[in-house]
């Protein structure tokens, strides 16, 4: 995918097989923060979109993903 259709440049999420996804989704939620409070509007709007982009493809593969039930609401409180 390129910039000038309005996604993020990289290669299509489709394409990647698993482990190149989660590496990508890695990286991206870890320069999240920088790229918020520093990154110029242009850029938290290219890294919001591939970001949207690469978990909606994690989504559709991993459906039934694993959910930790410490980080449900209900898990939070401890209502067990």
């Amino acid at each position: 995918m390129t910039a000038d259709n309005g996604s993020a440049p990289g290669r299509d999420p489709r394409e990647l097989d698993d482990e190149s996804l989660l590496t990508e989704l890695g990286h991206l939620h870890e320069t999240r923060h920088a790229t918020f409070r520093h990154g110029s509007d242009d850029a938290l709007a290219a890294h919001d979109r591939r970001t949207h982009e690469l978990e909606d493809e994690y989504l559709r593969r991993f459906p039934e993903r694993e959910v930790d039930p410490a980080r449900t609401r209900q898990g939070a409180r401890h209502d067990t």
